[in-house]
């Protein structure tokens, strides 16, 4: 199925505009850096301020359990690894495929601004669905280490903002 949806982006989504355009939106997301900005914008304003320090630490949560830990674990090599001679319109990446750094940070991201704020949230997944599609579009990641990434990203974001509700209730008693 990977290999199915892969070829079908290769073959029917690349024109002028896409392949000018979806290298600038990959870069965003490289090193969670929007989002990273994202949470520094909102660490400046008093009444965002604890998201936004929840925000770099659900980022950091990710980026640890995702590139420091399923990556060199799982060690799936990259499309354009494994399928060689494809020309791709941005450097190759370094590292293993799955899941994908770039969907899990964006969808850690936008889950959590969306938690935050409906408004924040919105164009946020709008963002992440984006950055997360330009990376197959690319050549770069499968569909399922996008669809991966994103559950984890969602899965971290969940699970740490939960456990912040809880702490703070239970530091408020």
């Amino acid at each position: 199925m990977d290999i199915t949806i892969l070829n079908f982006i290769q073959n029917h989504f690349h024109n002028e505009i896409t392949d000018w355009i979806f290298p600038y939106i990959t870069r965003m997301g490289d090193h969670g850096m929007i989002w990273v900005l994202a949470a520094l914008c909102m660490i400046v304003s008093k009444k965002y301020r604890k998201n936004g320090i929840l925000l770099l630490v659900i980022l950091a949560v990710t980026h640890m359990i995702g590139e420091m830990t399923m990556k060199p674990l799982i060690a799936r090599p990259r499309p354009f690894v494994t399928f060689p001679g494809h020309q791709l319109l941005i450097p190759a990446p370094e590292g293993y495929s799955f899941p994908s750094g770039h969907a899990a940070s964006s969808f850690a991201a936008a889950f959590t601004l969306w938690k935050t704020n409906k408004n924040f949230g919105i164009p946020a997944f709008l963002l992440a669905f984006l950055i997360a599609f330009s990376r197959t579009f690319l050549f770069v990641h499968y569909p399922s280490d996008i669809l991966c990434g994103a559950i984890l990203g969602v899965l971290c974001s969940y699970i740490l903002i939960k456990f912040s509700v809880f702490y703070e209730k239970k530091s408020k008693v």
